[in-house]
């Protein structure tokens, strides 16, 4: 990525707004490992994405919405993956932009220095050793103004800053931390937002339709319908630690991952937990339906050179079949993909664990699972962290084929923290971190089939779902995961 405006290449205006497109594509990119035993998960493919300016990929989407974009070059796409059923091509959508903190008289300042960014949903197709951008939809507002990634609630958000962290920003109550991403049927889009928490239903060419927030957040002024739909003990998510994950299971519903723990009754005991939520959403019901507890494995195990628990969290939640996941846990360093079954037994939903004077809250148990919570099983499926040349910050998982994962990672515009991350001029200093998708082949498949040979049980339907295989291992593999979907490794 280019630390400097000048000189930097032109940008096609998306074909989501009616004009012809001609995106930039990528350039350099990392060669694919070799030589990494049969038996375990290794990297076969990291394509880069190039060197796209922002003023010119924002203003191309929204004409005069970026006046000047201090030298930043498109990134934070990562925030999510999902394919789009053709062969090597992708859903990704951007987080709220180029954000960062700068300390300023002893206390941090969250910074915006391309305020007029709006976050966008973006199609890609990884050809080689690049990434293509083939497709960018804004997303907007019902009049069709940008919703911006500025913090919306003062008192509940980020106060916001320009780039050196010394002029105010206005509060947007439209603006959108936006993550996860799911693609409907009809061509809608579901995304996750971190303020609010919040799901939100964006149609095809990236209007809001709807955001669904938690009950008592009180959201004001927004050019969009804003419908309290969510429990209201998400009212204490952490700050900039609200909704991450976002998967669509094959019946319709949506499960909405909380990438950390949240704060409750207090800031200490959320940092100190390893007990996160997902819930499920039905878009049918436009409403909750169930409610799950989900444990992190401790730090050091995800990451063996962190030891600070509040470092965790899920940034990717990937549907692999019925009622099953892959969760990402991950610290910035390292990552873990998991496989949970949702269970219908495990609904917390309307207990007492989303009444926020229960004592002690959810976040606080040593061990929720003897105290009587029905925390979700899970499966280690494979430690990325093992795994050479997998990036860092992992935000996105999505499914190649059989055997295969794509991965992407988030690398926040190019910037860093602090008062160095623009020269004197106010110009980007790049960190020379670049988005990449890796593709990691796993030593075995993950999948789903129907198969008369499979080992399995009946679901209500009277269908056999399971883990495909000849062998004692895979019979026990599916009897472990038991009744209707079985997700397994095949031998």
């Amino acid at each position: 990525m280019s630390p400097h405006a000048d000189g930097r290449r032109p940008f096609g205006r998306t074909a989501a707004v009616g004009l012809p497109l001609a995106l930039v594509a990528a350039l350099t990119a990392a060669a694919p490992a070799t030589g990494a035993p049969a038996d375990r998960a290794r990297v076969v493919r990291t394509s880069t994405l190039g060197e796209i300016p922002l003023g010119v990929f924002s203003n191309r989407l929204l004409p005069g919405t970026v006046d000047d974009d201090r030298g930043v070059d498109l990134g934070g796409i990562g925030s999510d993956i999902s394919a789009t059923g053709r062969k090597g091509e992708f859903w990704t959508v951007t987080d709220r932009g180029p954000n960062g903190q700068i300390k300023v008289g002893g206390t941090k300042r969250r910074t915006f220095p391309v305020p007029g960014f709006d976050p966008a949903i973006v199609r890609i197709r990884v050809t080689g050793d690049t990434v293509k951008v083939l497709d960018a939809i804004p997303i907007t507002t019902s009049s069709g103004a940008a919703v911006t990634g500025l913090s919306n609630q003062r008192g509940r958000d980020e106060a916001p800053y320009d780039y050196n962290a010394l002029t105010a920003l206005s509060y947007n109550p439209n603006g959108l931390d936006t993550e996860g991403i799911a693609r409907s049927q009809n061509g809608s889009f579901w995304l996750v937002d971190e303020y609010g928490p919040s799901l939100v239903h964006v149609s095809a060419r990236g209007q809001v339709l709807t955001r669904y927030v938690p009950k008592g957040l009180n959201l004001t002024g927004a050019d969009y319908p804003v419908v309290e739909a969510l429990p209201s003990v998400l009212l204490h998510r952490k700050v900039n630690r609200g909704f991450e994950g976002l998967a669509q299971l094959p019946g319709g519903d949506l499960v909405l991952a909380v990438q950390s723990p949240l704060s409750l009754p207090d800031t200490d005991a959320g940092e100190a937990s390893r007990t996160t939520r997902l819930l499920r959403f039905s878009p049918k019901k436009k409403a909750v339906t169930a409610e799950y507890a989900y444990r992190f494995d401790p730090v050091n195990v995800v990451d063996p050179s962190e030891d600070d628990t509040s470092e965790l969290k899920i940034s990717s939640v990937v549907a692999v079949g019925g009622d099953r996941l892959l969760v990402e846990e991950r610290t910035d360093k390292a990552a873990r993909l998991q496989l949970v079954r949702l269970e219908r037994s495990s609904n917390l939903l309307g207990s007492s664990w989303d009444d926020d004077t229960t004592s002690p809250s959810l976040e606080q148990l040593d061990d929720p699972a003897a105290s009587g919570v029905p925390v979700l099983a899970k499966k280690l499926v494979v430690d990325l962290g093992t795994v050479a040349d997998v990036p860092g910050k992992i935000e996105g998982v999505a499914r190649v084929d059989e055997d295969t994962l794509a991965l992407i990672n988030d690398n926040d515009f190019g910037m860093t923290d602090g008062s160095g991350a623009f020269d004197a001029d106010g110009r980007l200093v790049d960190s020379g971190v670049e988005t990449t998708v890796t593709y990691v082949r796993l030593p075995h498949r993950l999948w789903l089939t129907r198969s008369a040979t499979a080992a399995t049980t009946p679901d209500r339907s009277g269908t056999r779902w399971g883990c495909h295989s000849g062998t004692a291992k895979g019979a026990r593999s599916a009897a472990r995961w038991g009744v209707g979907w079985a997700v397994g490794w095949a031998d």
